[in-house]
């Protein structure tokens, strides 16, 4: 069984940042890919950011160059976001996947707004 927990979210003020955590529950020791994903209100869920298990990341193009993720474990990852800004309002949500398996966390908010 796996278990995603994130915890991080909040209001926001623009131009602030913040730093997502995702804790991981599982007998599996090891992911391929873990990354975090957003889906804003009426939008589909998109990509942020994506680890490998190599340290390999990829960045959405909303997201270069002011975020960060990193994996300094098999059970944890954390995201920061700079410069935030309204349109990065969503529900954040981490993923795991081994082999053809997808796990997800239930997600937490993130309200960018003065």
């Amino acid at each position: 069984q796996v278990q995603l927990v994130e915890s991080g979210g909040g209001l926001v003020q623009p131009g602030g940042s913040l730093r997502l955590s995702c804790a991981v529950s599982s007998t599996i020791n090891s992911f391929n890919d873990m990354g975090w994903y957003r889906q804003a209100p009426g939008k589909q869920r998109e990509l942020v950011a994506v680890i490998s298990s190599d340290g390999t990341t990829n960045f959405a193009d909303s997201a270069k160059g002011r975020s960060t993720i990193s994996r300094p474990n098999a059970k944890t990852m954390y995201l920061q976001i700079l410069s935030l800004k309204p349109e990065d309002t969503a529900v954040y949500y981490c993923s795991a996947r081994r082999g053809f398996s997808v796990y997800w966390g239930q997600g937490t908010q993130v309200t960018v707004s003065s």
